[in-house]
């Protein structure tokens, strides 16, 4: 179960200060671990699907950025070397720019995970559910 940011935030801040009052150490999650969640394959949007069904095809792509390595600035995916993450647009309905929906790929285990707002979180696609 995913938690808003600032209700993650909060609670680590609950645990510090707890720490400190009795002298223990804490460790925290990391923002960015909380802002990885799961999603059914079910629920994603139709457009995601199209996506997937690119991806496993090879191709062609509706953008010259889809394929191209994601750098995983944000630190939001767990941490991998360059070049396992990679990146695909998800259509969406009546924007005149590619959107903030995502595909990212990681190569290695083959998981997808799925995002609608620009990288700021993620969802890693249940294909079981």
């Amino acid at each position: 179960m995913r938690f808003p940011p600032r209700i993650t935030r909060i609670g680590a801040a609950a645990a510090l200060l707890s720490a400190l009052l009795v002298g223990a150490t804490v460790a925290t999650a990391s923002p960015a671990a909380a802002a990885v969640g799961s999603i059914c394959y079910s629920d994603l949007p139709s457009q995601a699907y199209d996506t997937l069904e690119l991806i496993e095809q090879g191709g062609p792509f509706p953008y010259s950025q889809d394929g191209t390595v994601f750098q995983n600035r944000e630190g939001v995916l767990p941490s991998q070397s360059s070049g396992y993450y990679h990146e695909y647009t998800v259509i969406t309905p009546g924007s005149s720019t590619r959107g903030a929906r995502r595909i990212v790929t990681g190569e290695e285990n083959q998981e997808d995970y799925y995002t609608a707002d620009h990288y700021e979180s993620f969802d890693l696609v249940d294909y079981g559910c």
